[in-house]
């Protein structure tokens, strides 16, 4: 819902810009004056719904940013709980270049998500990277299946409705 708010032939897309409008003809107002007061001052409020598709442009950034928060949180492998996060990926990686240049069956003691101390193999951080790449191609189908439905919803109400699930 949009308010759009009308004084004198100009109309302002927001009570700030109607403040310092009032402001210059010496009408100072407090930014949460009421709709009746407003009247008052032959100020015309008027709510209007906001497209439809910027509804749904909303709706889509939303998914987005629940995937992308999902695509970091911790994966679970072998019984634990790692990080996932741009700091954890940059040290999985180096990581496994320092163990496979160790040699087979070289291990290090790697810090869980929940702060347990565990032994871990070249090939274990390799299964973690391998399981994100599970769960991240899961919430990429569970985004696109999602962002479809808000696409051909036909309403505000249908395009609330829709919920990201994996």
């Amino acid at each position: 819902m949009q308010t759009k708010y009308k004084y004198k032939d100009q109309t302002y897309s927001n009570i700030y810009l109607l403040s310092e409008a009032l402001g210059q003809e010496g009408i100072f107002i407090p930014l949460s004056i009421s709709e009746e007061a407003l009247a008052e001052l032959n100020v015309t409020v008027t709510h209007e719904e906001e497209p439809l598709e910027v509804i749904k442009q909303r709706k889509i950034t939303e998914l987005k940013y629940q995937r992308d928060k999902a695509e970091v949180t911790p994966i679970e492998y072998n019984g634990h709980s790692y990080d996932f996060d741009s700091k954890a990926r940059d040290r999985i990686s180096a990581a496994i270049i320092a163990l496979e240049l160790q040699g087979e069956g070289a291990t290090i003691e790697w810090t869980t998500a929940d702060n347990a101390d565990t032994p871990v193999t070249a090939n274990d951080l390799k299964m973690i990277i391998a399981a994100v790449a599970v769960r991240s191609n899961k919430l990429h189908i569970a985004y696109r299946v999602t962002k479809e439905k808000v696409e051909a919803a036909t309403t505000a109400a249908d395009v609330e409705a829709v919920i990201f699930k994996v």
